[in-house]
């Protein structure tokens, strides 16, 4: 009986466990992050990120978000400056069902199965890095990597990409080990 009642509730976990958006991170140990306290944007850098000006804007303001919530603030003498870069790849995905009194998935052949068809799908897989640079010193301190795939749905576009952003950002400052 308590196996009945937990099942729902394994199952939430696992559904809001999931995520659209696989991060990862990279960063020099020997840089105390508690040190910084202020950034501003790599404006030459950003420049050269070549996706439309109103993602940009988007994935900045998702940042300015990110940051803020960290207690980090905009300043003109930056302690951080913060740069990103974009990749995107085409992925095609395909998928054979056989018609007939199987699938044939398995060992050997089945001469009872006759037909099929095949379906090509594709999708966008995109990759969001995120770099913190030590405004000082002009090196990068901290990397941050978000990979996923890309909605054509405009209306999904900017919680999308808010999303990418914290999820890389809840990487940031590296925890102490």
């Amino acid at each position: 009986m308590k196996a009945i009642k937990l099942l729902p509730v394994l199952i939430i976990f696992l559904l809001s466990s999931c995520s659209s958006v696989r991060v990862y991170s990279d960063y020099d140990k020997n840089v105390d992050f508690s040190q910084y306290k202020t950034y501003a944007f790599h404006k030459q850098g950003i420049d050269k990120v070549q996706i439309s000006e109103l993602d940009k804007k988007r994935i900045l303001r998702a940042i300015d978000a990110e940051l803020s919530k960290k207690g980090m603030s905009k300043s003109e003498n930056p302690d951080l400056l913060v740069n990103i870069m974009t990749k995107e790849r085409e992925r095609l995905d395909v998928n054979q069902f056989n018609a007939g009194w199987g699938y044939g998935w398995g060992w050997g052949w089945n001469p009872y199965l006759w037909g099929g068809q095949s379906y090509v799908t594709s999708s966008t897989e995109g990759t969001l890095f995120i770099d913190l640079i030590d405004a000082k010193k002009k090196e990068l301190v901290w990397e941050g990597e978000g990979i996923g795939y890309l909605s054509e749905n405009r209306d999904n576009k900017e919680k999308q990409i808010n999303e990418y952003v914290a999820k890389i950002l809840e990487l940031y400052p590296p925890k102490s080990k």
